[in-house]
């Protein structure tokens, strides 16, 4: 009997030992630095996310008069399948 404990994927692959690796030496959300424009991501929730470098690349929603901002491409597709799920995360 083994006991095989997977950690849970995630949109970001963020899980992977060497996500720079993973992502092909490309730049995400979660390497733009720490500053005021920080948020977290809805859908992966606890996530930091640079409010202006996600603009930037059109990771956001516009939900009942509120703005979200995502970590990933992968994100804004979850966030679009239950908008009020994922908004009632930032709550």
């Amino acid at each position: 009997m083994t006991n095989n404990t997977h950690a849970p994927s995630s949109c970001c692959s963020t899980s992977t030992p060497n996500p720079a690796a993973a992502r092909n030496g490309r730049e995400t959300l979660l390497e733009t630095g720490v500053n005021d424009d920080m948020t977290t991501c809805p859908v992966m929730v606890g996530t930091p996310v640079n409010t202006k470098a996600a603009e930037a690349v059109g990771l956001y929603r516009d939900h009942e008069g509120e703005r979200y901002h995502f970590c990933c491409a992968g994100c804004g597709p979850a966030f679009d399948s239950d908008p009020a799920k994922y908004a009632a995360n930032m709550a």
